[in-house]
């Protein structure tokens, strides 16, 4: 790769003018003629039987111009992808407006059409619907053992999907070990709590009898794509959109019942619809994440080397999930950064009467990284060995890359001990210990707590991604990829690698996204693969333009291709830099009648870049916080995080990743969690009942890094996205354990709440 003076620099985001000045467009900014709004009749039971719905009263309102139920439209398309294929769709899914049965609260059974959206609101309490409430199976545990109902009438439990790798000697491992530990350990339901919640427009098309489609989406192409099959049309008949998206943490990654019912809709209507959700609906319908409960099990010696390794996860699915992976994910990072040979893993992944458990900013590995991370702990806690001692004593030694996990991972490059050092230097390690000490010996009543954390993360999914970079007549560029980002800023980290490449203004790339019809088959963004997998197709995209752009100043300064350099953005003659061209001169003469024979007309060049194998960032965390003993209340005092994610591109929007990150993570350890009664009721569903955490519950962080390329790009570059959320979780918890360590606790679930730490230093007291 040609690095110049764009790469490594921190920028300007080119998206901020119109996000910062109020002209940036979402789904609910776009009004189109003749437009009118759908909202939807939602469950308000866990589970429970459909007996009939009449819509009659909300008809004679004024202003409502349809009630649709599912036996309506029950015909004229497909179930609602899920999980498991086919087969799966058809025992275990739902149609976009449910018939018969509905599975959790907040399911839609049927949709009213409206002349304005507060109209359409107001119908829904005019619709009757007699409902018989069924038992539900709103407990995980219970859910998995057999003592609730089955959800499913063709199933003789909630369990519809396991999996286990087990070494050949982990059981004797087990059995001569010198020490063994066990710890249940919950990684509690969480909400992805966007700014922008999900919304939709469909419009017919008349010309190509087809849809247009604007949604709040991370993955237009895929929602294209499963749309498509879900109501019976050729992909090219549908055009899908996704204008500005306000965050997606993963519960953007996939096509919605709401999306599928208003194409529907607009298809049987002729008519453009939009569907806004509120936050109230975004509880209850959108996806969630997490929700696990893990059994760890560490063998291990007397200087604090695991020996192996037991962890059977039981994964949360509720009803209707996109997908079964995230427990499997789970497994295949369940070793982290060390070098455990004999591991036993298993999954259980459950259906309950929930909104499905799906994708969340990391998605099994945050899981993984914890147990993990909490596990080390608990060896130095029994031991009395120092937490950094011990992830040494356990660390995958630099010459032992590639390296194959147990449990199936190909982890490609890493440093570990030389980012924990850095952090340890950076946080102060030792005047901080000492400094807990001095506190103890004082019988201080402000606890000092410090955790470490040390991960490492899955990313760069694939199977491949799509990039266009085309030079325009006048010098100008235009780059069109086919991730889709959200916040994240690639389209300036995108114009920061072309300008490089190819001697491009910076100011003028244009980056463009997030439309079928305008991009190439894309995937999309999740996984932290847009700039690994995205960036890597643009950049070699841009070395095909380069090449071009070299024969092409060649025949204009009459030399020979093989005398042209490309260097400090110019195109020149190797030895004689007084004769170059610049990216415009070329660009014009490469759209001219002046080209010989062998050049063909234009300057750019689509690519599909295919990564060979996931990519694996890693990095240590440092938490600091101090415990009112009085109270329980907690606070962060300090935070480190030493990331190593390769080269940076862009270190601010690097440093802006890990912050959002952080945040995210931090509010698993101590503020957030979806709650359900027995009856899967949900008791926090609005931001009065489900915790963020705020600036102010923040510290300033202290960022640093490590640089550790990967083989596997041509950029060098692992992902950034989720790697905050994964270390920054179990740093916070081990800190809080830390600090009630002279209490004799050894593990408190999550979230660490005041309530729940002066229980646990009062009730031992």
């Amino acid at each position: 790769m040609v690095l110049r003076s764009m790469v490594g620099a921190s920028v300007k985001r080119k998206e901020d003018p119109g996000l910062i000045t109020g002209a940036g467009k979402y789904v609910g900014d776009i009004k189109l003629p003749g437009m009118r709004h759908v909202a939807f009749v939602r469950s308000p039971y866990a589970h429970a039987r459909i007996l009939g719905i009449d819509g009659s009263a909300a008809l004679d309102r004024a202003g409502v111009l349809a009630v649709v139920t599912g036996d309506d439209l029950r015909d004229q398309y497909e179930k609602v992808p899920m999980a498991g294929g086919d087969e799966a769709v058809a025992k275990y899914s739902h149609y976009a407006l449910s018939v018969e049965r509905v599975r959790h609260i907040g399911e839609a059974v049927a949709a009213i059409i409206a002349d304005a959206p507060d109209i359409a609101a107001d119908a829904i309490d005019d619709v009757e619907v007699e409902w018989e409430e069924l038992p539900a199976a709103a407990d995980l545990l219970s859910a998995h053992s057999g003592d609730a109902p089955v959800i499913f009438e063709d199933m003789s439990d909630n369990i519809p999907d396991s999996g286990q790798k087990k070494s050949d000697d982990v059981d004797e491992v087990f059995a001569s070990a010198p020490h063994v530990i066990s710890q249940r350990m919950h990684s509690q339901r969480l909400s992805g709590v966007p700014m922008e919640v999900r919304a939709v427009l469909v419009a017919p098309d008349a010309v190509t009898g087809g849809l247009t489609v604007w949604t709040s989406t991370q993955i237009p192409h895929g929602v294209r794509s499963t749309l498509a099959t879900a109501l019976r049309l050729p992909e090219n008949m549908l055009r899908v959109i996704a204008p500005n998206v306000g965050g997606g943490f993963g519960v953007k990654n996939q096509l919605y019942p709401e999306e599928l019912a208003l194409a529907k809709l607009a298809q049987v209507y002729q008519m453009p619809l939009k569907w806004a959700g509120t936050r109230v609906e975004h509880f209850v319908s959108t996806t969630q994440g997490r929700s696990q409960v893990a059994d760890v099990s560490v063998a291990f010696n007397d200087q604090g080397r695991i020996l192996g390794l037991r962890l059977h996860v039981i994964g949360e699915l509720g009803v209707y999930p996109p997908f079964y992976d995230i427990a499997h994910l789970t497994g295949l990072m369940a070793t982290g950064n060390y070098d455990i040979q004999s591991v036993d893993f298993k999954a259980d992944n459950v259906f309950t009467n929930t909104i499905a458990v799906a994708a969340y900013r990391g998605a099994g590995r945050p899981e993984a990284i914890y147990y993990i991370e909490r596990a080390i702990d608990l060896i130095a806690a029994e031991l009395g060995i120092d937490p950094a001692d011990v992830r040494r004593a356990n660390y995958i030694k630099p010459e032992q890359f590639p390296y194959k996990t147990p449990t199936g991972s190909s982890y490609d490059t890493g440093e570990y001990e030389a980012n924990l050092n850095q952090a340890l230097d950076v946080s102060k390690y030792a005047a901080l210990r000492a400094e807990q000490a001095q506190r103890r010996a004082d019988g201080s009543d402000k606890l000092l707590g410090i955790g470490i954390a040390t991960y490492v993360e899955m990313c760069g999914f694939g199977p491949y991604e799509s990039g266009v970079v085309r030079v325009e007549p006048s010098g100008t560029v235009t780059v069109l990829t086919g991730a889709s980002p959200h916040g994240q800023g690639l389209q300036t980290t995108l114009a920061q690698i072309v300008a490089d490449e190819i001697g491009a203004d910076y100011e003028n790339v244009i980056v463009r996204h997030g439309d079928t019809d305008a991009q190439p088959m894309g995937v999309g963004t999740f996984g932290s693969r847009s700039l690994a997998i995205g960036g890597s197709a643009i950049v070699r995209a841009s070395e095909q333009v380069r090449e071009k752009a070299v024969k092409i100043a060649a025949h204009m300064l009459e030399a020979s291709p093989g005398d042209i350099e490309f260097a400090d953005g110019q195109y020149r003659v190797k030895g004689v830099p007084s004769r170059s061209l610049g990216l415009a001169e070329i660009a014009a003469r490469a759209y001219s009648e002046q080209l010989p024979d062998d050049i063909d007309t234009g300057l750019e060049a689509t690519d599909f870049f295919r990564p060979a194998d996931f990519i694996y960032p890693f990095g240590n965390h440092v938490a600091v916080v101090e415990i009112e003993s009085d109270t329980g209340v907690i606070s962060l005092r300090e935070y480190y995080s030493v990331d190593d994610c390769g080269p940076r591109i862009s270190p601010m929007l690097v440093e802006g990743q890990i912050h959002g990150g952080l945040a995210q993570g931090i509010g698993q350890a101590l503020l957030e969690e979806i709650v359900f009664d027995d009856q899967g009721q949900l008791l926090t569903g609005s931001m009065m009942d489900y915790t963020m955490p705020r600036a102010d519950d923040f510290p300033t962080f202290t960022i640093d890094k490590t640089v550790t390329a990967t083989s596997l790009n041509p950029l060098g570059a692992k992902g950034i996205g989720e790697a905050a959320t994964i270390g920054s979780t179990p740093a916070v918890v081990n800190a809080v354990m830390d600090a009630l360590a002279p209490y004799g606790v050894r593990h408190l679930d999550m979230p660490l709440t005041p309530r729940k730490i002066w229980e646990a230093i009062h009730g031992s007291a």
